[in-house]
Parts: structure tokens; sequence; C-alpha cells
């Protein structure tokens, strides 16, 4: 299980080690507003923090939405680039900011986009991470995503996903990344002796219903 981010003495290739720095919240939504720019609007790339900062508090695609300030994405920044996830672009009359996810990480560009949709929206099905990896990465079927997905969760490294507990009443697992340490998984709330014992009433209820009616029938075919 990834615990954090270790960067070596010399640089690259940094490995995922012991129990070093996690990222923040804010931390991932920079990174991940970084990657998803390159792609989506490849012309304004590098971001400049004034792009950044409308970029992590947008309304749509980001779960949850914030309001952060300059000054605080600024010093999410400036951690980052500590860890080399960052660079910055010196020259020109504002300063420009780019990712080096892939590099620093040791990831394909088709494990780059599934992180950038998890650290930006949330846990996702594999489904739901095919259809919001559209604009970063096309994937050819929902067994691709899967694939990527079991390859960053196994890596000798340190993982990089993990497969949630199945919520209820839903009939997929979702998938969490694992840059900030392991989510924290909600418990599903224990079913009560007396809501068990109403199920039991119910279940019981409609056999009884679809026993009369098989009487009902053979009775009129008897005719009794």
């Amino acid at each position: 299980m990834l615990t954090g981010l270790f960067i070596s003495a010399a640089g690259f290739p940094p490995i995922l080690h012991g129990m070093t720095r996690q990222l923040s919240l804010l931390e991932t939504r920079v990174l991940g507003t970084l990657y998803e720019k390159q792609h989506t609007v490849p012309d304004s790339y590098p971001l400049t923090l004034n792009a950044l900062v409308s970029g992590c508090n947008q309304k749509t695609s980001r779960s949850p939405v914030m309001e952060v300030t300059e000054a605080e994405v600024q010093g999410a920044l400036d951690s980052l680039k500590s860890a080399n996830l960052v660079m910055e672009t010196s020259g020109g009359r504002v300063q420009r900011y780019s990712h080096n996810v892939e590099r620093v990480l040791q990831v394909p560009a088709q494990s780059a986009a599934i992180l950038t949709v998890l650290m930006l929206r949330g846990p996702q099905t594999v489904g739901e991470l095919r259809i919001n990896c559209e604009r970063l990465h096309s994937f050819s079927d929902i067994s691709a995503v899967q694939g990527f997905l079991d390859e960053l969760a196994a890596r000798p490294a340190g993982a990089l996903v993990m497969e949630l507990p199945r919520q209820p009443g839903s009939r997929e697992n979702r998938w969490a990344h694992l840059l900030s340490g392991a989510p924290k998984v909600e418990a599903a709330a224990p079913v009560t002796q007396k809501e068990d014992l109403a199920a039991t009433v119910a279940r019981l209820e409609g056999e009884v219903a679809g026993l009369k009616e098989i009487v009902a029938r053979i009775a009129k075919q008897l005719g009794i």
C-alpha cells in the first residue's frame, strides 16, 4: 500500500517507499488540473498561476468542489516542485507551470489519465473511468481500463490505486488513487434485528401469496 512519495537522491527515478509524505487534497487537485489542461487546452499549457487556480476551482468535473486562493495554490506548487512533480517555466511576463507525472511516477499515459480522473473526481467505477478519461486518453473498452487499474494496483514499487468495497445497492466496485494514502472507507450500516425480521416477513408473505395463486389455479382446473 502506498503511504507517500519518496524522491531519490539523484532526483530520478523515484520510488514509492515507506512512511514518506503523502500528497494533500489540494496537491492532487493541482497535479490533476495540470495534466487535464495539458490535454484539453494545449494552447494555454503550461498554465499560469491564475489559470491553475481557476482550474482547481471548477464547478464541473471536480469532486469535491473547492474554493482555493492563489496563495494556497502557490504553496501546493512549491511543495510539488520539491518532489519534482511540477516544473516552473521561467521567462516571459508570468511564471508558468507544468507537471512531471509520468516520469516521476513511472507510469504510461494511460495510467496517468486514470490517476488524473481519480484525483479530480474522486473514486470511480471502471465504466465511469472509461467515460471520464475520454478527453485524456480514449480506451478501446472497459477491459482496457481494468487492465491498467490492475497494473497500478500491483506495482512492485507500491500500489497507486486500490479497489474499494462495494457500496450497498451498487452493482460495481469503485477505484481510488493512493497518492494521498489509503482512502477512508465508510462501513455499511449494520442491519438491525428489526430490519432483518421485516425483510424475512416480507419474503415469506411474497412466497405465501405465490403459493395461494398456484393453489387457486389448480383448484380452478379441478373444478373445486
